[in-house]
């Protein structure tokens, strides 16, 4: 099958009836051993500094990796991924835009789907065989959740790595859904973690440091149950058709989609606190404003840049915030 690159999660079973194997370029970079080799490709190719590194970063997979083709998402994403299809004109790269509806609107999800697939010779019944074809790998990721804040027996930062996973199953959904129903049997067999430990929800897109951060809450006793853009990515609310599933997929809309889905989860989930990460020169950080004023729990905003560890500095943070939830639990 012939690579597809894929700037975010997108409706890979039209790209998969197509012919195509999507490859999630943000996950390639972030697992890269050298992240900062693939950010210096960028630079060097006159990426402003003050760009997203996840834009710069995605640009390096393509050039490094020699991806021809990508599939850029115009609208319900990132708005330097516009500009970054230029570039990648520029370099000779196909470029296939997709624009999510502006609002969650079933009908208009239909349309779009329908001229992605027409464009990629394809059609949407075709899609909807693969969707069925690959449900076992999306059942296996939701039960992965499950698992992480019900029976409180999986990490989050294999919550956090398996579902973001989702977004293209790690060019293999046979392969995927085989290893993770590994994994699961595995976690059944766990202790599970302590009930004095915190119990967090993560918000916002995925971190640049992210086998750091998590691993460092749980050096403190605290347990990411929730990891919301990563839970979106596994398509939780498939309903009956494709056009459902990506209607109800709550990532490109409004914040106040993604303020509702946080709401019912943090009250299902038990949730202690957030942590809301941001990543740097990204307009969705100003969406901070909304969830302060919004989710009536203890809040935590962290900002990344370039950085694939955490600073001390946003250690000392994180293990303030900690304790003054703990401190908030002892007094009720």
């Amino acid at each position: 099958m012939k690579q597809i690159g894929i700037t975010t999660t997108v409706p890979i079973e039209v790209l998969l009836a197509a012919g195509y194997q999507p490859v999630d370029l943000n996950n390639i970079f972030i697992t890269d051993p050298n992240p900062d080799k693939l950010v210096n490709i960028a630079e060097r190719a006159g990426f402003p500094l003050n760009t997203c590194t996840w834009i710069k970063g995605i640009y390096g997979v393509c050039i490094s990796r020699k991806i021809d083709t990508v599939l850029c998402v115009t609208t319900g994403d990132c708005s330097n991924t516009i500009m970054l299809m230029e570039v990648l004109k520029l370099k000779k790269l196909k470029v296939i835009p997709f624009a999510y509806p502006e609002k969650p609107d079933k009908e208009k999800m239909h349309q779009a789907l329908k001229n992605l697939a027409e464009s990629l010779g394809t059609t949407i019944e075709a899609a909807e065989v693969i969707n069925a074809r690959i449900k076992p790998a999306r059942k296996a990721v939701w039960k992965l959740d499950e698992l992480t804040w019900r029976n409180n027996q999986v990490t989050g930062y294999e919550n956090h790595l398996w579902l973001v996973s989702s977004s293209d199953f790690n060019r293999d959904d046979v392969t995927y859904t085989g290893q993770l129903d590994k994994l699961v049997a595995e976690c059944r067999q766990r202790l599970s973690y302590p009930d004095n430990w915190l119990r967090l929800g993560y918000i916002g897109v995925p971190p640049v440091f992210a086998s750091d951060f998590f691993n460092y809450l749980e050096d403190n006793e605290a347990h990411v149950v929730f990891n919301e853009i990563q839970h979106q990515f596994s398509m939780p609310s498939p309903g009956e058709s494709l056009a459902e599933q990506y209607t109800s997929y709550t990532y490109p809309y409004s914040i106040y989609d993604r303020l509702k889905d946080i709401k019912k989860e943090a009250r299902k989930r038990h949730l202690d606190g957030i942590i809301h990460y941001v990543q740097a020169f990204c307009h969705r950080g100003i969406g901070d404003i909304i969830f302060r004023e919004s989710l009536g729990l203890p809040m935590l905003t962290l900002e990344g840049n370039q950085e694939f560890y955490l600073t001390q500095h946003i250690k000392t943070r994180i293990e303030a915030f900690l304790d003054m939830i703990r401190r908030k639990r002892a007094r009720l």
